[in-house]
């Protein structure tokens, strides 16, 4: 885990289109320097066969990008957001690099699997000439209130930074409880509530969400040099209320 990660979370935006971006392409050294990235990230899950590759015209997605990152995985339990927590790793460092990102979740490819793993999601990327074309005030952007999605005190300013976290859609699947020495992560779905999202979809996005939500609570605790144990649980029931997804041991 990078601190400059925690750094790109105040730069990063979605580039819902690719446009007034300047005339910057990504080049073969940076393409290079992508795919030795993705072999070092830390997945969520060590037991779950994964492949990202770099693609560059085979998915529906119209966006004005220049590639499309191509997640694929096995289907095991907690396989979402195992994707979510390496797909964000990988964001993060693109931001780094002045290279714009958008998570694009109605994408579909021509070939539906990758040495037999199933398509997952993409996430779509293009230069950009200039970083002041990414966010300049993260804090102006639309989310929910603390007291929405954080139930305690003592970590405010955490919370304060993680309720940024991309989500599907904007619903920002998540509910931290803190408890003594402990911080319960659960992801939390409003019933009948699930914007533009097909409602066969939402759950599966959602988890996508929450894994993406666990690197940003990371990176914000290893900031404030809180070190902690992580235990990661499987959901009893996706259909219910709220689901707990991970428990954070503050040591």
């Amino acid at each position: 885990m990078n601190l400059e990660d925690y750094q790109m979370i105040f730069k990063r935006k979605s580039f819902h289109l690719f446009r007034n971006i300047g005339n910057e392409k990504i080049s073969e050294e940076e393409l290079k320097d992508i795919e030795e990235y993705i072999k070092t990230l830390t997945p969520l899950i060590d037991n779950i066969k994964v492949k990202i590759r770099i693609d560059k015209d085979s998915t529906t997605c119209k966006r004005g990008q220049e590639y499309g990152i191509l997640f694929y995985s096995e289907k095991k339990e907690n396989y979402l957001q195992n994707i979510g927590y390496l797909g964000e790793q990988l964001d993060l460092y693109l931001v780094s690099k002045n290279i714009g990102t958008l998570w694009f979740g109605i994408g579909k490819i021509k070939e539906g699997r990758e040495e037999d793993l199933d398509f997952v999601i993409m996430i779509a990327i293009a230069k950009v000439d200039s970083p002041l074309k990414f966010r300049k005030d993260m804090f102006k952007s639309k989310r929910k209130e603390i007291a929405e999605i954080w139930r305690g005190t003592k970590y405010l300013e955490i919370a304060n930074i993680v309720r940024f976290a991309p989500s599907a859609c904007n619903t920002q699947p998540w509910v931290v409880e803190e408890n003594e020495n402990e911080l319960k992560v659960y992801r939390y779905r409003k019933v009948g509530k699930r914007g533009i999202m097909p409602k066969d979809r939402v759950i599966y996005y959602n988890q996508i969400d929450i894994g993406i939500f666990l690197y940003f609570l990371e990176l914000c605790l290893m900031k404030n040099q809180i070190s902690f144990e992580r235990t990661i649980y499987e959901e009893e029931n996706p259909e219910q209320e709220y689901n707990l997804e991970a428990i954070y041991q503050i040591k």
